[in-house]
């Protein structure tokens, strides 16, 4: 059955990171706003810094995750090391 939202929930926002490497372990963390899957230990690690490091961000700035835009997230992400993957063009 389909959950329908109630007009007085507010929106949430969450980072999925999948790391698609692996050494057989399984990996999961959660987070308030994130859960990170897969990866090696050293891959998982990583993933886990950068989300910690962008709640902090997000901190400092007052904010939350549902309330950046796409700009201010990309700037945030990039500060703490992340890039967009751009498409290749056809």
């Amino acid at each position: 059955m389909e959950r329908t939202p109630h007009p007085e929930e507010p929106s949430k926002s969450m980072i999925l990171g999948v790391g698609l490497d692996s050494d057989g372990h399984r990996r999961i963390t959660k987070g308030d706003n994130f859960a990170l899957v897969g990866g090696t230990k050293d891959t998982h690690e990583e993933m886990t810094e950068k989300a910690v490091k962008i709640n902090e961000e997000l901190a400092s700035r007052g904010k939350r995750l549902e309330e950046v835009c796409r700009d201010e997230f990309d700037e945030i992400a990039h500060q703490v090391g992340l890039t967009r993957n751009k498409p290749e063009q056809n």
